[in-house]
């Protein structure tokens, strides 16, 4: 390696170990670089070997200063990848379909093999068929082992069939929390006895949450993440660094959930799409770890790539905390103090050079939501009701609903398990404490079972119509729940353990009762959901919940109590059954109640306990048998797992580059259309593609299962892309899951109209406005457009990860040049658009667009480095890294 002379001894109790010191490098920049970028830089060092990583890569990084600007490209190696079983399923047949088409080019399909370490959690995102129940955990977990055997009996083969796989089995807690609480190194000890600190790429957006405890983590495809685990260094632009100075200290009715959406909305309005945001300042000395990785968890919501805290005292005693030992606490703060790389946020004279920085107060953060369709649409919590009640009429938007005036104020009486209650706009069906972002905060966690506990004790209870469910993100969260004596008070108000997983954050919610179901359909209602939950897109959490509000979980709690939004905060809330007015400062804790819950109960034994025996799993896990092949063996009948066809025909040389000729529009979309309308996600309709081609297979309907069981099935997946029935689009009648077939005037599902295209061997491209494939990181939001034929996507700009995965699959990102798009150009979508794409296509470059209506216009060319390039011309990342691995 080229920095050989860098590397230096580090005594750390009985142990030594090697480490490169790059403060050897001798240059005055690495003292001023932010901490981020030093892990950037290190990793570079470390893997210099004048092939992957070049001198001029580190020097690259080194001058971060100065090359920022310069949209300057460089290779990144990860220590590891992790992937939760939603993407990891596919990540797992797609490396089981690259071994096939490694051994039908005539070369050793071992050669398949992660190199990189990649820790695969299975999510075990159950719905929420069972809630209100005592037995609800045990009713779900057999539910799901019945769905999906299949699924984790693959994985459990991929286990032993690809070494440096570890799987962490089902029911075990929330793949980011695992992550923070278990399978973060926070500093790696290589084979070789070298340290280093520890950096990962997942397959989920919400990868960033580990940055919270200053590992350097963010979500990529799939697709790259796969490349990542065949040790391929990412290719990236080095970004700009925003420091985010946090000052003073949050006041006693605030959360870490009013503290995030704040810090959400603030960045947002500042703009830092593709960007690293790194904390500083004396008030990040006064969060948790557990507040500081619910900021870095919702860092896909602010855009950014990273939201980075460095590793300072706070970092130590939570690692001990969560039961790692003396000697791993040592070689962490021993080793990033030897590199420069520890901090001390009390010190205010430390300020590392940023790019630009903000700055905020953390007493002037108020109580807040956020909604009631975006995460970025912050809410304070005093103006909720004001809020909603004005979106009900206001044209329809991401903050309205477009009401009549007249049906504004309409209601009816519902009666629900033997209670009788008034049902409207803004009532609450779903109130949820779910998701990563906050059940891995025990301060969080622990205010909503104290608002539990006064609700009970005041002889309150939750409105009939209301669906409760608790979600923890690992098992330590009920350890705590128990001895503290709060779980009780939780279960009796129904917010019951339903499993370990996302669940309705991710649209696992279950189907609501059928008379609140029968209302809201009669009766047109735009009722409410209120979750702790990142993502709130319209649709998402459930088909007939229209507001959906992110709030830290004793709100969940508590709006499942009030039973509307449209309530004034600080007003009387409720009445006890003896006539007392309830308001606010009546059931909600202080800080300093929880803080005191929170030092007493929340102790290292409970991680210890939780994560001994976490890789051995369930007797269901132990029993699965899976044989011990190389080459899975498929089964041809399978609805879950299919071997894809992205490598079927492949050869070793080439494929030929052509043009687009004369593509039809499929989708002539808007702003904002996220992952969540593309890829395929929730319940499967009944009515849908991917239905019929399940009973075509003599599958009934209660087996259908969700999309995320079927990710492994291509056949499913491709007729569920763009299933989102809140799909706006433009060459479509009215909302849903359809489209228009230009040539013969059909509104069709959209997989049937794409068919057409196919058969007829026209190509396909849609149109799309701001901030195409934003959310959640899913490949097949890339993977589905691919077997629907789409060739590329002209949008007026894209989503970081998304226009990745894009490219990975051989789909072109085009963008519209600025202060264009569909509608200024006056295109409809019904015309025929032809692109040449030349041979010698350059990064950037400006492509021009011939439409049949005789205009033309530019375009351009989202291929931002000349790796990425190259993916598109072998037709896609994995087909590049076969080719690469049998040359």
């Amino acid at each position: 390696m080229a920095f050989n002379d860098l590397i230096r001894d580090l005594a750390i109790g009985d142990n030594v170990y090697k480490y490169f010191d790059l403060n050897g490098l001798n240059d005055a920049r690495y003292n001023e670089l932010p901490i981020s970028i030093k892990y950037l830089l290190e990793a570079a060092v470390r893997h210099c070997d004048e092939f992957h990583v070049l001198k001029k890569d580190v020097e690259t990084i080194l001058d971060w200063k100065n090359s920022q600007r310069n949209q300057a490209e460089i290779p990144f190696k990860p220590a590891r990848v992790i992937l939760q079983d939603f993407t990891g399923v596919p990540a797992v047949v797609d490396l089981a379909a690259m071994r096939d088409a490694v051994q039908n080019m005539g070369a050793d399909p071992a050669k398949i093999n992660p190199v990189c370490p990649v820790d695969l959690v299975i999510d075990h995102s159950v719905q929420v068929d069972h809630y209100g129940n005592l037995d609800a955990l045990a009713k779900n977990q057999s539910i799901e082992f019945e769905r999906n055997r299949e699924r984790f009996n693959f994985l459990k083969w991929g286990s032993k069939a690809f070494d440096n796989l570890l799987i962490v089995p089902p029911g075990s807690g929330i793949v980011h929390q695992v992550n923070l609480e278990y399978l973060a190194r926070t500093v790696f000890v290589g084979k070789d006895g070298v340290l280093y600190p520890d950096s990962v790429v997942g397959t989920d957006s919400h990868t960033t949450m580990i940055d919270g405890s200053g590992v350097l983590g963010w979500g990529v495809g799939g697709i790259e993440a796969e490349a990542v685990m065949l040790g391929q260094p990412i290719s990236m632009v080095i970004p700009e660094v925003i420091g985010y100075e946090l000052v003073g200290t949050l006041n006693d009715t605030v959360t870490s959930t009013d503290l995030v959406l704040t810090i959400t909305k603030n960045l947002r309005d500042l703009g830092v799409v593709g960007k690293f945001v790194e904390f500083y300042g004396t008030g990040c000395a006064s969060l948790s770890i557990a507040d500081r990785a619910t900021i870095a968890n919702m860092c896909p919501e602010y855009g950014a790539t990273i939201g980075f805290f460095p590793v300072d005292k706070r970092t130590i005693d939570y690692l001990t905390q969560t039961g790692r030992d003396v000697e791993y606490t040592q070689r962490v703060e021993n080793y990033l103090k030897a590199v420069g790389m520890f901090v001390d946020f009390t010190n205010d004279s430390y300020r590392p050079t940023y790019t630009t920085t903000l700055k905020l107060d953390l007493g002037n953060v108020v109580p807040s939501v956020s909604g009631p369709k975006r995460p970025h649409d912050r809410v304070e919590l005093s103006s909720l009701a004001q809020d909603f009640t004005k979106g009900l009429t206001d044209k329809i938007s991401f903050k309205s609903f477009g009401l009549k005036p007249e049906d504004a104020t309409k209601t009816v009486t519902v009666t629900n398990n033997g209670r009788t209650a008034d049902l409207g706009h803004g009532s609450v069906v779903i109130a949820a404490i779910t998701s990563c972002t906050n059940t891995s905060n025990p301060s969080v966690m622990l205010a909503a079972g104290l608002v539990a506990k006064k609700a009970v004790e005041l002889g309150l209870n939750v409105q009939p119509y209301v669906k409760t469910s608790l979600s923890p993100g690992s098992g330590v969260v009920t350890k705590y729940l128990e001895a503290s004596g709060l779980l009780p008070y939780l279960e009796k108000i129904g917010f019951n353990i339903a499993g370990y997983g996302c669940m309705t954050c991710i649209g696992n919610s279950g189907p609501l009762d059928d008379p609140v179901t029968k209302a809201i359909e009669e009766n047109n209602l735009v009722v409410a959901g209120v979750l702790s939950g990142n993502r709130n897109f319209e649709g998402r959490i459930h088909p007939h919940v229209r507001a959906n509000y992110l709030a830290s979980p004793p709100l969940a709690v508590l709006y499942s109590i009030i039973g509307n939004v449209n309530v004034d905060i600080n007003g009387v809330l409720a009445v006890t059954p003896d006539g007392k007015e309830i308001r606010l400062a009546d059931i909600w804790p202080t800080r300093s109640e929880v803080a005191k819950f929170e030092e007493e109960f929340v102790k290292p034994q409970f991680f210890r306990e939780v994560y001994a025996n976490i890789e051995l799993g369930s007797t269901e896990w132990q029993q699965l048998e899976c044989p011990a092949v190389k080459l899975y063996p498929w089964d041809d009948n399978s609805t879950y797992i299919k071997k894809v066809p992205f490598f079927d025909g492949m050869t070793t040389e080439l494929p030929t580059q052509s043009d687009i000729v004369n593509a039809y529009v499929l989708l002539n979309l808007g702003d904002s259309v996220t992952t969540d309308h593309i890829s395929p996600a929730g319940s499967i309709s009944k009515t849908s593609p991917a239905a019929r081609f399940l009973a075509s297979r003599g599958v009934t309907q209660r087996d259908f299962n969700t999309y995320g069981a079927r990710r492994g099935n291509d056949e499913i997946m491709a007729r569920g892309t763009f299933a989102n029935i809140r799909l706006v689009n433009k060459l479509a009648s009215k909302v849903g899951p359809i489209t228009r077939h230009i040539p013969s005037g059909e509104e069709l599902d959209i997989f049937d109209a794409a068919q057409k295209y196919k058969d007829a061997g026209i190509p396909a491209i849609i149109l799309a406005g701001k901030e195409y494939g934003c959310g959640s990181s899913r490949d097949w939001a890339a993977k589905g457009p691919f077997l629907q034929g789409v060739k590329a996507v002209i949008a007026e700009s894209f989503e970081r990860i998304h226009r990745s995965n894009l490219i990975g699959m051989g789909i072109i990102p085009f963008q519209f040049q600025a202060g264009q798009n569909a509608d200024s150009l006056g295109l409809t979508g019904e015309e025929q658009f032809s692109i040449a794409v030349p041979d010698d296509l350059k990064p950037g470059q400006l492509i021009d667009v011939h439409v049949s209506n005789g205009s033309t216009f530019q375009v351009i060319c989202r291929f931002d480095t000349e790796v990425e390039l190259t993916y598109y011309r072998n037709g896609g990342i994995l087909q590049y890294m076969i080719r690469k691995l049998i040359q």
